[in-house]
């Protein structure tokens, strides 16, 4: 369990080196935390409804092909 804290806290540590969280005050790291959350909120949100129709629409191209 130790390891999996320390681990967590160097993941933390590289975030706040990657996007120089280290040099701002309290509130410019909020901001810039929310800000990369939304990101990968988005990203997640973007990823789970369009991959699943545009792999649909693959196979089904694939699968016209097949047949033919």
């Amino acid at each position: 369990m130790k390891s999996v804290k320390n681990y967590l806290q160097w993941l933390y540590f590289q975030y706040m080196i990657v996007t120089c969280g280290i040099d701002f005050e309290h509130w410019e790291q909020m901001v810039i935390h929310i800000f990369v959350i939304t990101i990968f909120t988005m990203l997640a949100y973007t990823t789970y409804v369009f991959i699943p129709i545009h792999l649909h629409l693959a196979y089904q191209f694939f699968v016209q092909f097949l047949i033919k």
